[in-house]
Parts: C-alpha cells; sequence; structure tokens
C-alpha cells in the first residue's frame, strides 16, 4: 500500500540571516503521512508525522517513525561508549541490522567511542551505506558538559557523512533514552548544531531526525519553529 500523503499549508519563506553567514532561505511544510507495514501481524495503519525546512540546497527533516526503516546513505545509531550495543534505538539498529554491524565495530574500534565522537561502520541489513555510531552524554543536571558534548556527537557524525561521501543521513534522538537527556533541551540542542553546520559546509543534502513517539515530534518541532526566525 502507498503512503497517503496530506499536505498542510506550508508556511510562508523565511529569510534566514545570522552574523557572517550569508543569508539562507527557509520554507517549512507539515504533512501527515498515513502508512501501512504489512512486517507485523494485525497492524493496519498509522498517522506519521513530516516537517521539512530546505535551507539553501539542503533540507532538514523531522519524521516521526523507525530509524531502521529508512532509506539514508547513513543511519546513526545511538551508541554506548564500549560500542558493545544495547537497548532503545542502539538495540533496534543491531537487531534490523544483524550481526555484521557489531562485528565491524569489534574489529575496527576495539577500544569503542569516547563520548561526544562518532565512528562509522557497515550497515549490514539496513537500507543504508554506513552505521554512524555517536555516543552522547549522560545528563547529570546539565553542568558536567552535557550539552557541549551532546553537540559534539552530532558535528562528529554530519562530519563523517560529509567524508564518507554520504548525501543522506538519519539521526535519532541522541541521548534521549536510557541516558535521560530531556528531551526539550536535546531537541533545541541538536537542531540548532544540525542547522548551523548545514549552513556553513552546505551539506549534507538531507538531514532527517527520526523520532519514534508524538512526544518527541511534538519537542523536535517546536524547537525547530524556535530556530527558525519569525
Amino acid at each position: 500500500m502507498q503512503p497517503v500523503i496530506v499536505r498542510h499549508k506550508p508556511q510562508p519563506e523565511r529569510n534566514f540571516q545570522k552574523t557572517n553567514v550569508a543569508a539562507l532561505f527557509v520554507t517549512v511544510e507539515l504533512y501527515e503521512i498515513l502508512t501501512s507495514d504489512s512486517r507485523h501481524p494485525g497492524y493496519s495503519s498509522e498517522r506519521e508525522r513530516l516537517m521539512i525546512i530546505n535551507i539553501g540546497h539542503s533540507r532538514l527533516e523531522l519524521v516521526q517513525g523507525d530509524i531502521t526503516r529508512q532509506s539514508v546513505d547513513a543511519i546513526v545509531n545511538a551508541a554506548n561508549s564500549q560500542l558493545c550495543g544495547g537497548s532503545g534505538v542502539d538495540g533496534a539498529i543491531h537487531s534490523a541490522g544483524g550481526p555484521s554491524i557489531m562485528a565491524d565495530t569489534q574489529k575496527r574500534y576495539p577500544e569503542g567511542c569516547p563520548t561526544g565522537k562518532a565512528v562509522a561502520s557497515v550497515a549490514g541489513n539496513l537500507s543504508a551505506k554506513y552505521v554512524l555510531h555517536a555516543v552522547g552524554p549522560v545528563w547529570r543536571g546539565g553542568r558536567d558538559g552535557e550539552p557541549a558534548m551532546l553537540a559534539s556527537a552530532y558535528r562528529a557524525c554530519m562530519k563523517l557523512a560529509v567524508e564518507l561521501q554520504c548525501s543522506s543521513i538519519a539521526f535519532p534522538a541522541i541521548s534521549t533514552g536510557v541516558y535521560g537527556y530531556p528531551i526539550d533541551l536535546a531537541a533545541g540542542n541538536s537542531l540548532k548544531t544540525a542547522v548551523d553546520f548545514i549552513k556553513w559546509h552546505k551539506a549534507p543534502s538531507l538531514v532527517r531526525f527520526v523520532l519514534f513517539s508524538e512526544g518527541a515530534f511534538g519537542a523536535f518541532s517546536r524547537a525547530l519553529e524556535e530556530i527558525v526566525p519569525q
């Protein structure tokens, strides 16, 4: 069954300006997508939401959905520093991608990955060329460098994507699961980091944030509306 897209009226085009950065034109669009998934017994359809901003020649999307089902060049995994797999997004990516992902990280990165950094591996059975394993911070009240480390993890992934010639990348909401980073704070931090990177580097062509729940999508959409100037 093909998705049915219900398009909401786009917001007016906005002039996006920052100090020492050339003006970029940003448009914001909101969609609702009706999808069906035959892989789950008894599953009929679900309503997903999609928000888009166009920044110059690049595009940033917010999607409510499953990151393991994204067809992009690079899928980002919210990994732990040992790269040994875990629950949440980490477990879902390893489960969907198969054992080759873990085998590759263990071979190439036996010492793991520091917080705020990212490393690349094969993507196994996922519809991607690479999995980028990003290690976000554990939330300790925000006074232990967590915002800087979270932004660093997102930048590291986008830098890797450019180096690996990936034109598209899909992110989860890093650190907002068992690591306890408040979703509202994480949304503003991660989106500002992505938008700033796109503005300076004019790449990747597509940056997609895949939010599993309606609440997470709401938090990210509110944060994006604050970042894009009125």
